[in-house]
């Protein structure tokens, strides 16, 4: 928690942190045609429309292959999960992106249960991080003359069908041919490579993820005859069908955390596995992206070197089409920067750069049991949004700790000071030691577990991080301390002063015209019960620890601004240690205990005004340490 209050660097990821990670697909380019579609979210209804009029699939048949190849390329789920005012309410099983694909097909009529009927699944190479593509090849059963899959071939009733799905430039660098506006494979020329990438830089602009499809129908897959299918024969001479586009929205609590973390001197960087375009453009849309920054990928940073990187990492918001070693690289040059950086990744490969930073994030829902381990917290929402909240809580409950410490080590100091100073003046002890024991327990003790659960300064997350390297006992705390233990020593003193003042006028042992304060020095006080000084004294320090336990609540932020009665464990704390007092002043059979007396009305005067002179003094000190900030910190 100590670290996290400090952090200064959020490294995040984009999908499920940054965005709803519920992926919608809103546009599909095949064979020249855009193709828009309509619906939001795991709800298979929605309709297709080119150039806004509303059209058949089946006049598009490439849309409708690029669609199928995204279906039967898929492991996801769509499930019905009840009713909702009427409408079958559906929830999704699997990764969000196969999702959105499973979604677009089923709004076609492309259900996934009959279509893996009909195309069972043989063989798969899973989708990583490296690769960036994943393959499944199917086989088909019962194949009829009048089925409308694009794969249907009259020459052979036994084929199969390789589907892949990945980042456009892997796919389309593996395809030699595309599906044309014919429903024609013909050869993909170096023209058309440029116009399909000119479409998915397109829509990478517009903010979406895109996807290409492509697939390769064969009658053999052990090509080579040596009785092993390899992943060279089942990747090559593929067919281009399409492009995919979709877009995952931004949480809408992500803006204005951003804006907190700003606030709070914390930059963030977004790190993913996108297209620059498509990053930069959400990154824009969030308010992640500062004018005067750039966009890396993982390309550039493979050609940069740490100390090159260390440079431009100062000035990049955003991370695209990144590997987890890159991650690693990323976090070591944020490092060597001096920044304290918290890290988020969800993946087994995320692991090292999660156990590299100073605060690893794993993602509670996405995120793999491995990279659970190896992080400092588990982000149980996959919020990025709660990332923030964290390092305020951290910052609150690391303020807490030093309030804690300021106000007991003040408290005890100045209570050594009364008792060291008392016997160096060879005055009496002005405080018995069951009265100190009931100070430390009771007095320090209840208000100092209420500032344990304060709620934290309002200006919190407007203060800039603080250094690592600061003691919990810095400078401003020092000074403080000296202060109070001179306000509270000085205070008691004086209390009990007055009180042995009063106690040789009662006994008229006074000489007249002799300085009072030079005869309480020189009497011999041995043997001589000073009990109304001694409560004096009690009192004094009791209350002005009760009184300060107020003024300690903020360090910086004035009570008047902060409100008395805004932390309700303090009014009890507080009420209960002052009733505790009355009663072993008052109470006769604990008088002879604790050495008290009931005090008068002029002697409750004397020490109600000496004990809020410590507070008022760390109200002082509170408003030269806030003109001091304001000094040094930039409009």
């Amino acid at each position: 928690m100590e670290t996290l209050g400090s952090a200064t660097v959020i490294c995040s990821d984009k999908t499920g942190t940054l965005t709803q990670n519920e992926m919608t697909v809103t546009r599909i380019a095949a064979d020249g045609h855009v193709i828009s579609v309509s619906g939001i979210g795991y709800n298979p209804n929605g309709e297709f429309f080119r150039d806004g009029e509303l059209v058949n699939l089946r006049d598009y048949p490439a849309i409708l292959t690029t669609l199928w190849v995204g279906a039967l390329n898929n492991d996801a789920v769509l499930e019905t999960s009840g009713e909702s005012a009427g409408e079958t309410t559906y929830r999704m099983v699997g990764d969000p992106t196969e999702g959105a694909l499973i979604v677009a097909a089923a709004k076609v009529g492309t259900l996934p249960n009959p279509l893996n009927q009909a195309y069972p699944r043989i063989q798969e190479i899973p989708f990583d991080s490296e690769r960036k593509r994943m393959i499944t090849v199917h086989t088909v059963r019962d194949p009829r003359p009048d089925d409308i899959s694009p794969f249907y071939d009259d020459k052979h009733r036994e084929w199969y069908v390789v589907a892949e799905k990945g980042a456009p430039d892997i796919v389309l660098h593996q395809c030699t041919h595309y599906q044309n506006k014919a429903d024609e494979a013909v050869p993909l020329d170096d023209e058309q490579r440029r116009r399909i990438l000119a479409v998915n830089d397109q829509m990478t602009q517009d903010a979406l993820r895109v996807l290409g499809m492509a697939y390769r129908v064969v009658n053999d897959l052990d090509e080579n005859g040596d009785g092993e299918v390899t992943n060279h024969e089942l990747e090559h001479g593929l067919i281009f069908v399409g492009l995919i586009g979709m877009i995952d929205p931004a949480r809408p609590e992500v803006p204005p955390a951003l804006k907190i973390a700003r606030r709070a001197g914390i930059r963030t960087v977004m790190i993913t596995g996108d297209y620059p375009k498509t990053a930069q453009a959400i990154a824009e849309d969030i308010g992640l992206m500062q004018a005067d920054h750039q966009v890396l990928t993982g390309d550039d940073l493979d050609q940069m070197s740490a100390e090159t990187l260390q440079k431009e990492v100062q000035r990049t918001d955003v991370f695209a089409r990144v590997s987890p070693q890159h991650k690693m690289r990323i976090v070591q040059a944020l490092r060597a920067n001096g920044e304290v950086v918290a890290m988020t990744g969800d993946g087994v490969n995320d692991a090292p750069s999660i156990k590299q930073a100073d605060i690893g994030v794993a993602m509670g829902i996405t995120g793999t049991d491995v990279t659970k381990e190896a992080a400092d917290m588990v982000l149980t929402d996959d919020n990025y949004a709660s990332i923030v909240s964290a390092v305020e809580q951290g910052r609150i409950i690391y303020s807490n700790i030093r309030k804690f410490v300021f106000f007991l080590l003040s408290s005890n100091i100045a209570e050594i000071m009364i008792i060291f100073l008392a016997t160096i003046l060879g005055l009496p002890m002005p405080l018995t030691a069951i009265q100190l024991l009931w100070l430390n327990l009771v007095t320090d003790g209840a208000p100092a577990l209420a500032l344990a659960v304060e709620k934290g300064d309002p200006d919190i997350m407007q203060r800039q991080p603080r250094s690592q390297k600061e003691s919990i006992i810095n400078r401003s705390m020092s000074l403080g301390m000296v202060i109070q233990t001179v306000g509270q020593t000085g205070v008691t003193l004086l209390a009990f002063g007055l009180g042995l003042i009063w106690h040789l006028e009662a006994g008229a042992m006074l000489p007249a015209g002799m300085n009072p304060i030079t005869y309480i020095l020189q009497h011999d006080w041995s043997g001589i019960d000073v009990q109304t000084a001694e409560t004096m004294a009690f009192v004094t320090l009791s209350l002005c620890e009760l009184f300060r336990a107020y003024t300690v609540r903020s360090e910086r932020v004035s009570i008047f601004k902060l409100g008395f009665f805004s932390n309700s464990a303090m009014q009890y704390a507080v009420g209960f240690s002052i009733f505790l007092i009355i009663l072993v002043t008052t109470v006769p059979f604990l008088q002879p205990i604790f050495n008290t007396h009931a005090l008068s009305l002029r002697e409750w005067s004397v020490v109600i005004g000496l004990a809020l002179i410590p507070a008022i003094a760390e109200e002082i000190t509170k408003f030269w340490f806030r003109h001091a900030d304001r000094q040094q910190i930039p409009a």
